[in-house]
């Protein structure tokens, strides 16, 4: 299967979607260890539904989002997978304010 240009969902749509969150929910916060994994699930959930919410309905979304504390610290993420760049595609994006960070990835995978 080939996909079209407009077939496939938009890396700047993702990158949008995933930003307007990150911002909307870590703007002027502190880091809290204790509600960091709840904070990154809460998010995750947000991208993934409103992803979902896009006219783009052969595709499954798989959202990722690690919150931590910023500490002048450096954090370096990978992932691989079984990839068709024919039909998938996928986004990232970074938040950083005085006191947090995130990193949020999504992957747009094509059902067949």
């Amino acid at each position: 299967v080939r996909l079209t240009y407009r077939e496939k969902v938009p890396v700047a749509t993702m990158k949008e979607v995933i930003r307007t969150v990150l911002q909307d929910h870590l703007a002027d916060q502190k880091y809290d260890g204790n509600r960091a994994n709840e904070l990154a699930g809460e998010m995750a959930n947000i991208i993934r539904e409103r992803l979902k919410e896009l006219p783009y309905k052969r595709f499954k979304f798989l959202v990722q989002v690690l919150v931590g504390e910023r500490r002048e610290q450096g954090v370096r993420m990978g992932c691989r997978c079984f990839w068709d760049s024919n039909t998938d595609n996928h986004a990232s994006e970074t938040y950083v304010n005085d006191y947090v960070f995130a990193a949020a990835s999504a992957y747009a995978v094509y059902i067949y």
